[in-house]
């Protein structure tokens, strides 16, 4: 799946995961599964002791419908209130599944909030969270007067009518390439705020505005960080010559406001032909340097 117009995807955040690692064992099956759900119920992606979690509602599904324990990897660790549209994940298993009879099995045994639309057999070497090169992200907003529609008021944030898109456009802009995105990052230590902002653009249809925001990775509230940021252009609190003098800050931003988590959703990941898998893999996991690019954090 890929977003509309980017060429070649989560809101990041911290807790556990299980990393099964860039190869599956000689005994197993790598199994990768295409994840949509509303995350307004869900406490985040990751497993959390008597939190309902994402991650912990798949596992417990799977490993009761395949009758042995499930551990996921997954592209991008949603913070709570996070939707996902084409979110992805992996795990191994001791035989292949019949792929079809699972996605109708899961079906009926997952809740309503949580589908698994796609399972399929991956090369050992795939991995969901080190093999991704891009990450996808929408934000939606209203500027009906009346708010959000009533069947998208889960997904969808009201904003003012009298926005100024062309402001908002150009502030876009200002952010695109390989920066320190540090004024719009919460602190975790240890971890680079470098990224490659590959696309950061925004399309109306109606009263519906959508904001399209493609990395090769994220911070941690980075995305949500970056929509607040330019409403406060389009509301004209600020310029965008404000919001392109942010990259300079080496810490995290006050007057930069986090965006509501709800208007957020994973659309897509892209990932290198079957080929590169492995040497996408290491490439991740290498440490880098501030003038190259730290894939590895934040759980991305």
């Amino acid at each position: 799946m890929q977003a509309p117009g980017v060429v070649g995807a989560p809101e990041v955040v911290q807790g556990a995961e299980v990393d099964a690692g860039p190869e599956s064992d000689a005994d197993t099956v790598r199994v990768r599964l295409d994840i949509g759900y509303d995350g307004t119920d869900f406490i985040g992606w990751a497993r959390q002791p008597g939190l309902r979690t994402v991650q912990g509602v798949l596992e417990e599904s799977l490993s009761k419908v395949l009758r042995e324990p499930i551990q996921l990897t997954v592209a991008g660790r949603t913070d709570a209130g996070v939707h996902a549209e084409g979110q992805v994940a992996h795990f191994d298993v001791g035989s292949e599944p019949d792929a079809a009879k699972l996605i109708h099995r899961m079906a009926r045994f997952l809740p309503k909030d949580v589908r698994i639309k796609d399972i399929r057999v991956a090369p050992p070497e795939f991995d969901a969270r080190f093999s991704a090169i891009r990450r996808h992200y929408a934000y939606r907003l209203t500027t009906a007067p009346y708010g959000a529609e009533p069947l998208q008021a889960r997904s969808v944030v009201a904003c003012r009518h009298d926005v100024d898109l062309e402001a908002m456009r150009e502030a876009s802009r200002k952010l695109l390439g390989l920066h320190n995105f540090a004024a719009f990052c919460r602190r975790r230590d240890g971890a680079t705020t470098v990224r490659e902002l590959q696309r950061f653009d925004w399309e109306r249809d109606g009263d519906l505005l959508t904001a399209y925001v493609s990395a090769d990775a994220f911070c941690w509230s980075m995305v949500r960080s970056l929509v607040g940021a330019i409403l406060a252009v389009g509301e004209g609190r600020r310029t965008p010559d404000w919001v392109g003098g942010l990259l300079a800050e080496t810490e995290r931003s006050s007057s930069v406001t986090v965006a509501p988590a709800h208007g957020l959703s994973l659309i897509a990941v892209d990932y290198p032909a079957d080929a590169d898998l492995a040497s996408r893999n290491a490439q991740t996991r290498e440490m880098r340097t501030v003038s190259t690019l730290d894939e590895g954090c934040c759980g991305s």
